[in-house]
């Protein structure tokens, strides 16, 4: 019902948007004026029900969805399997083994590359624990620069690395360059080149990490109170206000702000608890600790929750 009363926005009779869909008739009617916006309409859900997986896959009249993180997106087919062999003579066998090989010799180099090249990125997605709208979005950027010849050159690890960065990064799941580096074993320099490379060469828009997105991981390592989040949270807007955030790190803001939230809650961390957790220097935390006190005056919360304990 929702599907269909997104095409009509409103009434062309009295421009309401009370609209119901009358599902016996098929019509669509503004509740307002009584008007029939649209009538026989047609119904497309199934007309049957599925009880188990075994009745719904032979009911079922469609296939799997198109996905990018298979090289021909769901849509080919191979020569039989492996298994089909049992059932066969030796004849049988001989015409399989050749026309798998005819198969995999006729295939195009982006094909061989994209098979090696999906089966990486499903090893770092599944070593990082990505989400699969993640995984699908990396899988898409990798095909297009494969496609615009963007791998020639570099290796396919690094560009692998890169399109999963830059995926993170449009779906705002935080992931660092230390934690991608330690996951594809390339140089964090390296990924950072290709991801720019290629966020450039596609013409990907990308905004700035917003320090907050990282609280809650840290957080829960460092095991801290509900309370010291939703305070680091403040933090980082507080600094954000005064544009103490612009030209630094995201990761080392979140870190001094957490480590900042949890002395001003009573939660001793020292910083370089803090520092293993963002995987920055205990240095870093030490000059946005000094910043975040200064200009946002907070030693003095501080100082109360120390004259408490």
């Amino acid at each position: 019902m929702g599907d269909w009363l997104a095409f009509v926005k409103k009434c062309p009779e009295c421009s309401g948007i009370n609209l119901f869909y009358y599902k016996e008739k098929g019509e669509i009617i503004c509740k307002d004026c009584g008007l029939v916006v649209e009538d026989k309409m047609v119904e497309f859900d199934q007309e049957w029900r599925e009880f188990d997986a075994e009745s719904a896959a032979k009911k079922r009249r469609a296939g799997a969805p198109m996905s990018y993180t298979q090289f021909d997106r769901g849509l080919g087919t191979e020569v039989g399997k492996k298994a089909d062999l049992y059932a066969l003579g030796a004849k049988g066998k001989n015409k399989f083994f050749r026309l798998r090989k005819w198969q995999q010799r006729i295939s195009t180099a982006i094909e061989r590359n994209l098979k090696l090249a999906l089966a990486e990125l499903k090893r770092v997605s599944s070593y990082l624990k990505l989400p699969g709208s993640v995984e699908e979005e990396a899988s898409r950027i990798y095909t297009m620069a494969v496609q615009k010849g963007l791998v020639r050159g570099r290796s396919m690890e690094s560009v692998v690395a890169g399109a999963i960065y830059a995926a993170c990064r449009r779906h705002d799941v935080p992931r660092t360059l230390d934690e991608l580096s330690e996951a594809s074993n390339i140089d964090k320099k390296e990924i950072g080149r290709t991801y720019r490379f290629v966020t450039r060469e596609l013409g990907i828009k990308i905004l700035p990490s917003n320090p907050s997105d990282y609280i809650a991981r840290f957080s829960t390592s460092l095991r801290l109170n509900p309370e010291t989040q939703t305070r680091s949270v403040e933090i980082i807007e507080q600094a954000q206000n005064v544009e103490l955030t612009s030209g630094r790190g995201p990761t080392g803001i979140a870190a001094a702000a957490l480590y900042v939230a949890a002395l001003i809650n009573g939660e001793k961390r020292t910083q370089r608890e803090v520092a293993d957790v963002a995987g920055v220097t205990e240095v870093t935390i030490r000059n946005r600790y000094k910043e975040l006190l200064e200009k946002l005056d907070l030693e003095k919360e501080i100082k109360k929750t120390k004259k408490r304990i």
